[in-house]
């Protein structure tokens, strides 16, 4: 189940306080892409990262969330600032599209929460063009409270937006949160060309290619 209600509302505000990273993000793949690029979100939340792809390149984006809130949420905060995305509802293990439909996939910070992600795997291999590229960007469960701590701050967050965040960190997420090593294991369950892992400080990107 998709977050919902006020717990998705919470979840826009506090994500909001990250939009230097989601540009940085967006303007970084823009570059990956041809012009007119098919790109597709999966878990787009309140649509931030997919708002920036529109908004950093010629590209037609789509973005994919099983929370009827965040769909909402989305599409509002497109409208807002002008750019066009198309999201949907929708279940990552099961998307609604053709196969070979998409240049370019992401999804951030949410495979961790995925009720069937060997199933997610497979239908983004599957939505993708032959040689297209992929990237999950999420959290490391070995991760350390003091580097998630340190990145918390960096958001500037009010007192007790801090403390939620902390205490959905440390209880929550990071239960969740795959290892490298657990990552590379689902990966060679699917099919995909070429895959690699990048770490950073709390996470990783996960990069494949059909």
């Amino acid at each position: 189940m998709g977050m919902e209600g006020s717990v998705a509302r919470w979840y826009e505000r506090t994500t909001r306080k990250d939009a230097n990273e989601f540009r940085r993000q967006a303007m970084r793949f823009a570059e990956m892409l041809p012009v007119g690029g098919e790109v597709l979100e999966v878990a787009p939340g309140p649509g931030f990262l997919s708002i920036e792809m529109a908004k950093a390149g010629n590209l037609r984006v789509t973005g994919l969330d099983i929370s009827n809130t965040f769909v909402e949420l989305a599409r509002r905060n497109a409208a807002q600032v002008g750019v066009r995305v198309d999201f949907r509802h929708g279940n990552a293990s099961a998307m609604p599209f053709e196969e070979s439909s998409f240049d370019f996939l992401v999804c951030r910070a949410a495979f961790k929460n995925f009720s069937d992600p060997a199933g997610a795997l497979r239908e983004m291999h599957r939505v993708l063009k032959p040689g297209a590229k992929g990237v999950i960007i999420d959290l490391r469960r070995d991760v350390s409270m003091r580097e998630i701590t340190r990145y918390v701050d960096s958001l500037h967050l009010n007192p007790m937006s801090r403390l939620m965040t902390l205490l959905t960190f440390r209880f929550m997420l990071l239960r969740r949160a795959y290892t490298r090593e657990e990552f590379e294991a689902m990966l060679k369950q699917v099919s995909f060309g070429e895959t690699h892992i990048d770490t950073n400080p709390i996470g990783m990107e996960v990069w494949f290619e059909r």
